[in-house]
């Protein structure tokens, strides 16, 4: 990628190379770089010389939550959603934060310190991808500030809607962005039920409680933001990326068999301003079944039966197969489940608790 930038003819000059010389000899090349837009745009395009004569390629994504233990194999399963809630999968930042005591210490050492390697790392990550840093960081901070349809992202930044379908693309395209629908819905590439998030659990993480808290930092008063972030860090971020981790979950379950039956789509499902399902499942060629789940990191809290009822009430708004669809529950809850609730999963086979 670096040879791309600094001469722009080089995609030409190799593509000449590897005709002529290369491509009849006993050589492998590959080509490699962390920067995804450059990437494609010299290698992988139509645009580009190099077009049409790679073998394949591998789009290298985050480490997945299922193989985090192998990094914190001492901690508990609590403790290491909460690292796996700033880190992600990203190798150096799992690095920056293994010698640390905690996870507080963590955070204040490499990301709420204007001199630590992480404070700065969306604006460097942004400034090597994209030329407007500025307009893309307002659409990732109107996504953070919960405006998730382009119609409020539009809103919030006083802009047309039809504007941003570039830059959001561009966004999911860097793997930053994600845009959800429902499950259930018949089309998904054209509901208009779509709303977007931001996907990298540090982005997600630095929009919520770093960048708002900037003049405070900067102002050598850390305190101030560790004190905000210790409020609001479980039920307004660990909180979602928990649900992510369980979304994941559902996924090797299924691919394990060990689930009711064998879906191809899950995801969160709303309907309305109020009903909200953390986890549908559902298999699009049979609307006989169907799979809810709730998701909950309550520290030192176990989910109650009343949770399942609400559940329930809301899984009874959603739109599939008839009334006498077989509907199964899922419940996950990182501290364990109520006497009542444990009980009434063994006398139901519609009811399984993960």
């Amino acid at each position: 990628q670096y040879l791309g930038k600094a001469d722009k003819a080089f995609p030409s000059v190799f593509q000449k190379i590897w005709d002529t010389i290369l491509k009849n000899k006993n050589v492998e090349v590959i080509l490699c770089g962390s920067l995804v837009h450059m990437m494609m745009e010299q290698t992988l395009s139509y645009s580009s010389p190099l077009y049409g004569r790679r073998t394949g390629q591998i789009r290298l994504k985050q480490i997945p939550y299922a193989y985090y233990d192998r990094f914190f194999p001492d901690l508990d399963e609590q403790t290491r959603i909460l690292y796996y809630a700033v880190t992600g999968g990203v190798p150096k930042y799992i690095e920056l934060f293994h010698p640390c005591a905690d996870i507080d210490t963590a955070i204040l050492q490499n990301v709420m310190t204007p001199q630590s390697f992480l404070y700065e790392e969306p604006e460097f990550l942004l400034r090597q991808e994209v030329q407007d840093v500025g307009s893309y960081f307002s659409i990732i901070r109107a996504i953070a500030s919960g405006n998730m349809r382009i119609s409020d992202i539009a809103s919030a930044l006083s802009l047309p809607a039809t504007s941003l379908s570039k830059p959001l693309k561009t966004l999911c395209d860097l793997d930053i962005l994600e845009r959800e629908v429902p499950p259930t819905e018949k089309n998904i590439e054209t509901s208009k039920k779509g709303q977007y998030r931001i996907k990298d659990n540090f982005l997600a993480f630095w929009f919520r409680f770093v960048y708002p808290m900037r003049s405070f930092i900067e102002s050598d008063h850390p305190e101030i933001a560790m004190t905000k972030l210790k409020t609001g860090f479980i039920p307004n971020h660990v909180g979602y990326v928990y649900e992510d981790i369980c979304r994941q979950k559902m996924w090797e379950l299924n691919t394990q068999g060990k689930l009711p039956f064998l879906f191809d789509r899950v995801g969160r499902w709303w309907g309305g301003k109020d009903t909200e399902i953390d986890i549908v499942a559902i298999d699009t060629t049979d609307r006989s079944k169907i799979i809810f789940g709730e998701c909950k990191f309550h520290q030192n809290v176990p989910m109650q039966l009343s949770e399942l009822h609400q559940l329930k009430e809301k899984a009874s708004v959603v739109p599939w197969g008839n009334a006498n669809r077989d509907e199964y529950f899922v419940l996950f809850c990182i501290s364990g489940y109520s006497e009542d609730l444990q009980q009434l999963a063994q006398e139901d086979s519609h009811l399984l608790l993960m």
